[in-house]
């Protein structure tokens, strides 16, 4: 019974944040940080600061402290461990480079699990009139992965997700970013 229960109760949270309404984030800023990494980083947006997590991308670690996923991002590239981690610190620069002026965060702030002691939530970033998971993928420096909604405006996780690896392919044949080491 107390197995029914807690099943109950994980499914209610489920819906419910299958339910949470999108919020806008506007004029958002980028906020420098030791733990900072290509798909999750600290940000402000007026007098809140959180970390924010991409939904849709992984990109490679710039340690290896999960060792694990470093090895498991290595094989889905074909490169060396070295290769990812310097991928790793090169998605870092880039989302920093990237969002320097104010970007959009599209939120339903659904709790996204971390090791920092900052809130950290799953979003999506709009930087230029250009989603930044677009970016990073098309830039060989993320895999398709991770964490997935219906996006704002209506269209659907599998379609986002498919399209995301269509820019994949394209890097992987481009060569670009860790495709250019990897055997793939």
């Amino acid at each position: 019974m107390k197995i029914f229960l807690l099943l109950l109760v994980f499914s209610v949270q489920a819906v419910a944040a299958d339910r949470k309404e999108w919020t806008t984030l506007a004029g958002c800023s980028y906020v420098a940080h030791k733990n900072n990494d290509g798909d999750s980083f600290h940000v402000r947006c007026g007098a809140d600061e959180f970390v924010l997590r991409l939904y849709f991308v992984d990109t490679p670690e710039t340690n290896m402290t999960y060792g694990n996923r470093t090895q498991e991002q290595a094989a889905h590239f074909g490169a060396t461990l070295d290769d990812t981690l310097k991928a790793g610190a090169k998605a870092r620069v880039f989302v920093r480079d990237a969002l320097q002026g104010p970007f959009t965060i599209a939120t339903r702030k659904a709790y996204a699990q971390g090791a920092a002691k900052d809130p950290r939530y799953y979003g999506m970033v709009q930087v230029g009139g250009k989603g930044l998971d677009e970016m990073l993928v098309l830039a060989g420096l993320a895999r398709v992965k991770g964490v997935s909604v219906n996006i704002p405006g209506g269209e659907k996780a599998r379609a986002h997700a498919q399209r995301l690896q269509l820019l994949e392919e394209h890097a992987k044949q481009k060569r670009r970013g860790l495709w250019a080491r990897g055997q793939g």
